[in-house]
């Protein structure tokens, strides 16, 4: 749901996207930790390495806008079916634990990241208790935007931090739209231009469909796929130290 700038591609370049899964793997295990110095500091600080347990390329680029350099991406499959009658905010939290642990059994595993610090997260959009999946297919993205269309919906999204000593951390955030009154022919451009596939709800705020938006309460970035704010905060509040990877790129752009 985002169009990623170079340092976003660099990124994926280097976690592996791009490069055969053996390359791939070998980069994220052999990659060693940073070491980051800040003004004033002595001697370089070796930060804990972060796994982002996704590939949604979204989200990594949402990471990199803060500052934040995933040691790995270790995306995992989990069975996403919802149960009749499910609310969207259990359903994320339900959804959004079962992919942290699932990543957590696998990198503990690892040796080169099981002392990782873990990101994961589902993101539902919902009207009501009716929750919007991800379309696939051109006909789903197109019901999707004829049911949101001048209608206010909620975007709903889980996310957990696991620490490397095994302590959790779980937020749930919700933001609040409304789109304006779409025209069949607006849908009919909207879908032809592809931005609707794999899309929760059918559409990516961030591209076309930010011109639908009449009205947004709450996070933007949670609609994008990942609460930035509340998930730097929650890294902070564990121990990890996001402000030394500023001083880190602060340096390498200066060179």
């Amino acid at each position: 749901m985002i169009s990623l700038k170079a340092g976003s591609l660099t990124a994926l370049s280097r976690l592996g996207f791009g490069r055969s899964p053996a390359r791939a793997e070998s980069a994220s295990k052999t990659r060693p930790p940073v070491a980051t110095r800040g003004p004033g500091r002595s001697a370089p600080s070796i930060r804990p390495k972060l796994v982002l347990a996704s590939g949604s390329p979204r989200r990594l680029a949402l990471l990199e806008q803060a500052g934040i350099t995933p040691d790995a991406l270790r995306p995992v499959s989990i069975d996403e079916s919802v149960s009749k009658g499910e609310v969207p905010r259990h359903i994320v939290r339900r959804l959004g634990r079962a992919k942290a642990e699932a990543a957590r059994k696998l990198i503990r595993a690892d040796p080169a990241l099981a002392k990782a610090f873990i990101i994961a997260a589902d993101t539902v959009v919902a009207v009501g208790r009716r929750v919007l999946g991800k379309a696939e297919l051109e006909h789903e993205a197109g019901d999707a935007l004829r049911f949101l269309r001048g209608r206010a919906h909620r975007v709903y999204t889980a996310v957990y931090v696991v620490t490397p000593d095994d302590r959790w951390r779980e937020r749930v955030v919700e933001t609040r739209l409304r789109f304006r009154n779409l025209s069949d022919e607006e849908i009919g451009a909207y879908l032809a231009s592809g931005e609707w596939k794999g899309k929760a709800g059918g559409y990516a705020i961030q591209g076309i469909a930010g011109a639908f938006v009449v009205k947004l309460i709450g996070s933007y970035t949670n609609v994008v796929g990942l609460p930035l704010t509340e998930t730097v905060s929650m890294l902070q509040g564990d121990g990890y130290p996001v402000s030394l990877q500023w001083f880190s790129k602060s340096e390498v752009e200066t060179e």
